[in-house]
């Protein structure tokens, strides 16, 4: 392996790797490729202008202290997002499934291309793409989206596969998909069914066929429904929250950035709504929105520093700008009506959500296209953004024939309450998958995996059932 460090955090042992993938998969197949084998299949893809041929794919591996040195079986953990890094734990507490999981196996934590260490996209290196492009006489905003469509599932898949072979010697491992990891977990199954021992996902479902207009459809009511009840758990905040609105409105303030804050902005808020305890985190966020007096809403109202640093750090994705940029392209699977801004289409047509409309509504999980103008760390992906929501052709990541044959045992968390990923969907998806195995409850938000029970309770159910011995 390509060990790059080793060291110990409070209860566990940790090895740094990185490789080198392919940016473009295409005509090319993981297990050839692992035997030296480069010529790619079929017609060579037109290059991309400005873009290495090979991205890093940095990878840790966890375990417990105890078992260093022991043959343990391997898990890999496919992160949500998209756009998110694998966790980089505390301790196996921290993020509460790695205290379970270590139990039974060395853990693999794969950031996933373009996140993280692995040839992270930022602001600043797209830009620099598009510079390159520009410099060589190409379409900037072409080649840049060419290159993020090199992003999306059917590419992570093939990485994770050519480590596997690569790294580990081809072991089977068995998969845990977080969220979009969900949705990581269903290509591997249609790509490369043969590499997995055993799956598990929590709230990560996709509907196949697949369709973004369909997702919003389901989500806007979900989150009407959402700030209905944090209004309902704090109804004082009904004021609280308008009064802010209105202030916004009248336009003239700046986010601690410089980007201006929109009611459209504000709106963003509810994202955290489909974790726990989003709406305390919601309530104590406004508790502090006004400056002068005691805070209350009927003194001579201004927006204070901590609420306005507060929206900052809930709604930037500087960190990981790959969360909107890819947001809507994750349903998008081969052949497609141009996605077209679906969530903003969706928005247009429900008047509640209009940030002139009191109470205010918040949104979820959406990306809109005022964002890529106003937001800093994403301005320099707007005119790639336009040309691919008007994209027909992406890569084809689900094989419906392969899912309803699929042998492979898939335990399945489905969070009947979740507010991104609709539950009645996720369940259309399961009953068409072989030897799939869903678990609905209405205890756990869409974070539920991050507690201590979710997956020792999938571990469980799966070992129950003889599920984890079948491939071994």
């Amino acid at each position: 392996m390509t060990k790059l460090a080793s060291y110990f955090v409070p209860g566990l042992y940790v090895e740094d790797h990185s490789i080198d993938v392919p940016l473009d998969w295409r005509g090319l197949e993981p297990a050839l490729l692992a035997m030296g084998l480069t010529m790619r299949a079929g017609a060579f893809p037109d290059p991309i202008c400005g873009v290495p041929e090979s991205m890093k794919l940095f990878y840790r591996v966890v375990c417990a202290p105890e078992h260093v040195n022991d043959d343990l079986p391997l898990l890999v953990f496919f992160q949500g997002g998209p756009g998110g890094a694998c966790p980089r734990p505390l301790s196996p507490a921290s993020d509460g499934w790695i205290a379970e999981a270590i139990k039974h196996y060395r853990v693999v934590l794969p950031d996933q291309r373009g996140v993280g260490r692995s040839s992270r996209v930022s602001a600043r290196s797209i830009a620099a793409l598009g510079q390159r492009a520009r410099t060589a006489g190409a379409d900037p905003a072409r080649a840049q989206a060419d290159f993020l469509k090199r992003l999306l599932a059917g590419s992570i898949v093939r990485d994770f596969e050519y480590l596997r072979l690569t790294e580990f010697e081809g072991r089977p491992w068995t998969t845990l998909g977080q969220s979009y990891g969900g949705f990581i977990t269903l290509a591997y199954l249609s790509l490369f069914p043969e590499a997995i021992t055993a799956s598990f996902t929590c709230g990560g479902i996709p509907h196949v066929p697949a369709s973004a207009a369909e997702v919003y459809a389901h989500t806007f009511p979900r989150m009407a429904e959402k700030t209905r009840r944090y209004y309902e758990r704090y109804p004082d905040d009904v004021e609280r929250v308008a009064a802010v609105a209105d202030l916004v409105e009248a336009g003239g303030i700046d986010l601690p950035d410089g980007s201006p804050l929109t009611v459209e902005h504000l709106q963003l808020l509810g994202s955290d709504f489909g974790m726990k305890p989003s709406f305390e985190r919601m309530h104590w966020l406004f508790d502090t929105a006004f400056e002068d007096g005691d805070g209350n809403v009927d003194t001579e109202p201004h927006l204070s520093d901590a609420f306005l640093m507060g929206v900052l750090d809930r709604t930037t994705t500087r960190a990981n700008p790959l969360y909107w940029v890819l947001q809507e392209f994750i349903y998008a699977d081969g052949s497609v009506a141009p996605i077209g801004w679906a969530a903003a289409t969706e928005k247009a047509h429900r008047p509640e959500f209009d940030g002139l409309a009191r109470p205010l509504l918040f949104t979820g999980e959406a990306c809109f296209p005022w964002m890529f103008t106003q937001m800093p760390e994403l301005a320099p992906f707007a005119e790639a953004m336009d040309l691919l929501m008007a994209d027909t052709d992406f890569d084809r990541i689900y094989d419906p024939v392969r899912l309803a044959a699929n042998e492979v045992p898939l335990h399945a968390a489905v969070y009947f309450d979740d507010m991104y990923v609709d539950a009645g969907l996720q369940l259309d998806t399961l009953s068409r998958v072989g030897n799939a195995h869903p678990w609905v409850t209405n205890e756990f938000e869409h974070d539920g995996l991050h507690g201590d029970t979710v997956f020792r309770t999938l571990y469980e159910q799966a070992r129950d059932a003889g599920h984890l011995m079948a491939r071994a």
